[in-house]
């Protein structure tokens, strides 16, 4: 897989780190705070809501490149290796075209919460910034099952490869 595709999920991988690292902070200072001053942070719930969504949305890419995801591979190793590299490439578009679909649906999602001036119920904090960030975290995810995608599609029908040359 291309280098930048790699750079972009291990940026994104970092993030969802910071963001469960931030989590774990939170809650932590929370408690801290609750207990020892009585004097909670406020919106600290909502905060490792959003936290977590932009933790997991960051996540994703860089576990579709590492192929860390669960895969059904016990019927499908019993195949001839055409028809298991026809159900890769069928697998990767139907991912790609799903993915992309709920990317953009979240896009249209946040930029509807922002005209509407959607805040969280008690820090009063606006939803569409993290909205918008769990959406590019599933284009990240997307650029990934592309570049499978990609992939796959030469092995299987020899797109872009060399071709051999006789005389």
């Amino acid at each position: 897989m291309s280098d930048q595709v790699k750079r972009i999920s291990s940026v994104l991988d970092k993030l969802a780190g910071l963001c469960i690292f931030s989590v774990m902070l939170l809650i932590v200072a929370n408690i801290v705070l609750r207990t020892v001053f009585s004097q909670p942070i406020l919106g600290t719930y909502e905060l490792v809501g959003f936290l977590t969504a932009l933790g997991v949305a960051f996540a994703l890419a860089h576990c579709a490149f590492h192929e860390g995801h669960i895969a059904v591979s016990f019927i499908i190793e019993r195949f001839p290796r055409k028809i298991q590299s026809i159900t890769e490439v069928l697998v990767n578009i139907i991912s790609l075209l799903l993915w992309a679909a709920a990317a953009w649906a979240l896009t249209n999602f946040a930029q509807a919460m922002k005209l509407k001036k959607l805040v969280s119920p008690s820090a009063e904090i606006p939803v569409y910034p993290f909205i918008y960030l769990v959406a590019l975290g599933l284009m990240g995810l997307c650029l990934v099952i592309f570049v499978k995608f990609y992939l796959s599609l030469r092995r299987t029908f020899g797109i872009g490869a060399a071709k051999k040359v006789t005389q």
